[in-house]
């Protein structure tokens, strides 16, 4: 079975969009991807794994990522609003 505290167990997961995090996103080349919910992609990945494939499993895991990701765009665009970006 997965143990489900694991998905929010990780105080980094709570603000994808952190200065750390927008630094690296900024200073990577333009053709490489970041993700700063890899984590959580991974961690459902693992419980994927861990359980033979069953999704019902590991719904947890996948609101955990979805959630994150969420997150990230969001805090993307209002920095983009902020900054006066093109489509603003």
């Amino acid at each position: 079975m997965s143990s489900p505290a694991e998905p929010n167990d990780n105080p980094k997961d709570s603000d994808p969009w952190d200065q750390e995090t927008k630094r690296k996103f900024q200073n990577k080349s333009m053709s490489e991807y970041f993700d700063p919910c890899q984590e959580a992609a991974t961690r459902s990945i693992r419980c994927l794994n861990r359980n033979g494939g069953d999704r019902a499993m590991c719904t947890d895991y996948f609101e955990a990522y979805r959630a994150c990701k969420k997150e990230w765009i969001n805090k993307r665009k209002e920095d983009k609003k902020k900054a006066g970006g093109f489509f603003s």
